[in-house]
């Protein structure tokens, strides 16, 4: 069989040969998902203490990017911070969102979401291919990704949102909300656009980042996918843009 330097320029590359990394990348995956999943269903300690390693991990991954594109100063100081308040702030809401009476449902939520984007993009964009959204940043992203994206982000939330007569028991007045949104495709639809918008943003940031450093990933120690920032981008932009956004709400209906 012929690998990729064997394949004409004008040549498109087999959709198997494009995925060769994939069986490592599902193995990963795998593991990743039930000790998340572990921690997530034992709740209390458990939780925060995954949370805050896996935050402390990215920000780790951050300095070092930052180490190798900017000089020592104020500015290094200054990128090091705002990585620290980033980090912090999506480990404290996933944190405090799991401690809620439907807490776990909506953290499954959340994760389902940025996992459905990704999953979606990662399949759809490299069956597709297409033009790109941001090639000097991303050359791997491309609009059929992102459309890929929103239809995976979409059928995850409604899938959590659909199983809520199951899943939210200990909060009613949520597990009612749960099923009319279910019941609405465009609010789906809606819901499964935003999370894709911006979590694909996340993972563009921290693109921008790797080319910055010169590095492809920001880390070895998840096989097939690089470090827990390259893991986590979305999941990360999503927490802290939602999450601000829900607790500027709730402060604003306070006062």
């Amino acid at each position: 069989m012929a690998g990729v330097d064997e394949l004409g320029p004008s040549e498109p590359v087999p959709f198997w040969l494009r995925n060769a990394d994939l069986p490592k990348r599902l193995v990963t995956a795998l593991v990743m998902l039930v000790v998340s999943g572990a921690a997530l269903w034992l709740g209390g300690m458990a939780w925060t203490v995954f949370v805050l390693i896996i935050g402390i991990g990215v920000w780790f991954e951050w300095s070092t990017l930052v180490l190798q594109f900017r000089t020592p100063g104020r500015s290094r100081n200054a990128w090091r911070c705002a990585g620290a308040i980033y980090c912090g702030m999506g480990s404290a809401i996933l944190i405090q969102v799991r401690e809620q009476a439907a807490g776990a449902a909506l953290v499954m939520l959340i994760v389902g979401a940025v996992i459905g984007t990704d999953v979606g993009a990662y399949f759809l964009g490299r069956a597709l291919g297409g033009p790109k959204i941001a090639p000097k940043i991303s050359p791997s992203k491309t609009w059929a990704g992102l459309l890929g994206g929103v239809i995976g982000a979409s059928l995850l939330i409604w899938a959590v949102l659909a199983n809520a007569g199951r899943i939210l028991a200990a909060a009613p007045s949520a597990q009612i909300t749960a099923v009319e949104t279910a019941a609405s495709p465009m609010a789906i639809l809606g819901m499964g656009m935003a999370v894709a918008i911006v979590a694909q943003a996340g993972d563009f940031f921290e693109s921008w980042m790797k080319r910055a450093a010169g590095v492809k990933d920001s880390g070895k120690l998840l096989p097939g996918h690089g470090g827990l920032f390259d893991r986590v981008d979305g999941l990360l932009a999503v927490t802290v843009v939602f999450g601000t956004i829900f607790i500027l709400v709730r402060l604003s209906t306070l006062t």
